[in-house]
């Protein structure tokens, strides 16, 4: 038996969420015209979002709207809920519509980081998002995902060429903002036994 899927556009997500298809706290996103459900957040995940947030709200400074789990419309097609991105201005320039030209895009992952590699990192490239972070939880590292272009083996046709990983002791230099380091250990907090 063939199974058969509807591709969404974004135009229709958006319809579903107002007419409130989606209950609050539902983490749902439009990845390339399919509707994918986020996986339930561990503790040290949380954690490394809000270490993210932090450490690049720090760097940005004013004049830079760090989002949380806050949705990009990137094209007809796709409206991602990314861990973080970095978007110019202040969330008071995106009432009327999410912003669609984020300067930096970082993804938290552990379980899903084949899926954030392969899916989402073709998806941002395609997109032509000229920076994607990768926080990645297992081996305690960042990758840094740069010069988007095109690559029919990959999943959305678009691929990374420039992938590099950092270690806890190094710094990042932000393309958006190079004057403006990141330290790789600000974004993977260190787990602490609870009191």
């Amino acid at each position: 038996m063939e199974i058969k899927t509807r591709r969404w556009k974004r135009i229709e997500y958006e319809r579903l969420i107002e007419a409130g298809c989606f209950e609050a706290g539902d983490r749902v996103e439009l990845v390339g015209g399919q509707l994918i459900v986020a996986e339930p957040q561990a503790s040290g995940h949380f954690a490394a979002i809000r270490a993210v947030e932090e450490a690049l709200r720090a760097a940005f400074g004013p004049g830079w709207e760090v989002r949380g789990q806050g949705p990009l419309a990137l094209d007809e097609e796709s409206e991602p809920e990314p861990d973080v991105a970095v978007v110019r201005g202040s969330f008071r320039d995106y009432v009327a519509e999410h912003p669609s030209r984020p300067a930096l895009v970082v993804e938290v992952s552990g379980s899903s980081l084949q899926m954030d590699r392969d899916h989402k990192g073709s998806l941002y490239a395609r997109a032509r998002l000229a920076e994607y972070w990768i926080v990645n939880l297992r081996d305690r590292v960042v990758e840094v995902h740069r010069e988007p272009g095109p690559d029919a083996a990959a999943p959305f046709g678009w691929r990374y060429r420039s992938i590099e990983i950092f270690g806890l002791a190094a710094m990042l230099f932000p393309l958006a903002l190079p004057g403006a380091p990141v330290r790789v250990s600000d974004l993977l907090p260190e787990s602490h036994p609870k009191p």
